[in-house]
Formats: C-alpha cells, sequence, structure tokens
C-alpha cells in the first residue's frame, strides 16, 4: 500500500476528535483542580519564580487565582487578578470550539496556528503588560 492511499483513506469521527476531545478534557480537568484547589492561599502552587527574583510581577502572576475565580463564573475578580489571563482563556475556549469542526473536515487540523508576526505580537503584548503593571500607573493591572 502506497503513501498516497493511506492518506486518501477516510478518517473516523472518533479519531479525528480525538485529539480535541482529549485537550478539552484536559482543560476540564485543570479548571476542576484550580476550583477545588483555591489559589488565594500563599504557596498553595508554590511561588513565582521571576517574582521572587525579582519583586515585580510577570505577566503570568495572579493568573491562576483569575482562572479559579473565573470557575466561580466572578467575572471581576478574575479580571483584577490578571485580566491577560482572562482574555487568553476566553481566547483559547473559543479556538477550541472552532477547532472541532474543522478537525471534522481536516483530520490535520491544528488548534492553534500562529504566524511569527502574530507571535511577536503576543510576546510585545506580554511585554508590555507585564511592564505597565510594575508602573504607579498601571497599578490596577498588579495581582
Amino acid at each position: 500500500m502506497t503513501t498516497t492511499a493511506t492518506a486518501a483513506r477516510p478518517v473516523s469521527r472518533w479519531r479525528a476528535l480525538r485529539t480535541p476531545l482529549l485537550v478539552g478534557g484536559g482543560g476540564l480537568a485543570a479548571a476542576a483542580l484550580l476550583h477545588f484547589r483555591d489559589p488565594n492561599v500563599s504557596g498553595s502552587y508554590g511561588y513565582c519564580p521571576f517574582a521572587l527574583l525579582t519583586g515585580l510581577d510577570c505577566p503570568g502572576c495572579g493568573g491562576l487565582r483569575a482562572a479559579h475565580a473565573l470557575t466561580d463564573l466572578d467575572i471581576a475578580t478574575a479580571a483584577s487578578s490578571n485580566i491577560l489571563a482572562v482574555a487568553l482563556a476566553v481566547a483559547l475556549v473559543m479556538a477550541w470550539v472552532v477547532w472541532l469542526p474543522r478537525r471534522l473536515r481536516d483530520p490535520r487540523a491544528r488548534m492553534i496556528v500562529l504566524t511569527s508576526r502574530v507571535g511577536v505580537a503576543v510576546l510585545g503584548v506580554a511585554l508590555a503588560f507585564t511592564l505597565l503593571r510594575n508602573t504607579p500607573w498601571g497599578a490596577w493591572f498588579a495581582s
């Protein structure tokens, strides 16, 4: 059997959706862990090495508290913990929902495909967020 004959063979729905369903299950497991084990207790998930070394908040500081608040559907608390983490969570959920039908059409479709420009833009936003949240002007971004 040649490679073209293997590639032309239709893929079952289960095989096409296996990876997205496993990713979704992993996300639900992480959300359940964050819901039942409160990150607001100091040290419950360890400490941020960046914050320990520099005394500054990194772009992820407050992200676990934001995710915990999202599991309680408390959007205001989540946004005040880390607005960037809330935006990332929303983007990931939307990407996952869009990924399901795309996988049915093309079993090799990826959840997220970033171009180098988008990757640089995301890193730029994270850097700007970090700088802003560690200044007096962006103190309300601090966790």
